[in-house]
């Protein structure tokens, strides 16, 4: 008897069975395809998701926190807080040709605190070498315009709620400038309105800037007493 195994008997498929062999071997590789593809677009995802966390990390980061609003105060509290001045350059409206004395007050037509407050202004420029400011009826009517629109409104910034900044506001008004810059506040129960706002807005770096610029010409002062007897003051500069 010969011991010498004899070679593996290779295996037939039968024709369906080949087929059917064939079949699952061309539906394994679409599988594949599948599941890698499923995994590729979830690492684009986690991807996408990781970036847009760092940005936003890195964005609030960067985000400067509002200016609270301020306001200056009555002379009864130790509190004592400023809004931040404006100033302005490169206007381009042009101012009204002919004024009417009812619609841009003049020096005498000016209320007590209004007067006050421009004769502090300048014994502040002169305390400190500066030439004194005239007066500009139509600032003055500007700047009563801002002040009662604050008392009115219920606001207190140099930007009212509807948007119309500084240099918007001197347009409207046809106001000519190179330069414009503007101080307001508010105070109560103070005997004089006028000066007092002058004294706290020369605490103010930006403030006192604004008060003692030689740049600066002419100036206008507009007040208003809101119901609650509070008094705002808008105090308005211009280099022409």
């Amino acid at each position: 008897m010969n011991s010498t195994a004899s070679p593996p008997r290779p295996i037939a498929l039968l024709p369906r069975q080949s087929l059917l062999l064939n079949s699952m071997t061309a539906l394994e590789f679409p599988r594949s395809l599948s599941i890698c593809s499923r995994f590729i677009s979830q690492l684009i995802l986690i991807t996408v998701c990781l970036c847009a966390a760092a940005l936003v990390i890195e964005v609030s980061a960067q985000t400067v926190p509002s200016r609270p609003v301020a306001r200056l105060v009555t002379s009864t509290s130790d509190e004592v807080s400023f809004p931040r001045p404006r100033r302005v350059s490169a206007g381009s409206a042009r101012r009204s040709e002919v004024p009417s004395p009812a619609a841009f007050p003049s020096i005498n037509h000016a209320t007590e605190t209004e007067r006050k407050a421009f004769e502090a202004t300048n014994e502040m420029r002169a305390n400190n070498g500066v030439s004194p400011l005239s007066w500009d009826a139509e600032l003055c009517r500007m700047a009563r315009a801002h002040s009662e629109k604050m008392a009115r409104l219920g606001f207190f910034a140099h930007e009212t709620p509807e948007g119309s900044r500084l240099k918007d506001r001197a347009r409207t008004a046809r106001i000519r400038f190179q330069v414009i810059g503007e101080n307001i506040a508010y105070n109560q129960d103070v005997d004089d309105p006028g000066t007092f706002a002058v004294q706290r807005w020369m605490i103010s770096s930006g403030h006192r800037a604004n008060i003692l610029s030689r740049e600066f010409r002419s100036s206008g002062i507009g007040s208003f007493v809101a119901e609650n007897g509070r008094v705002y003051l808008t105090q308005i500069f211009i280099a022409p």
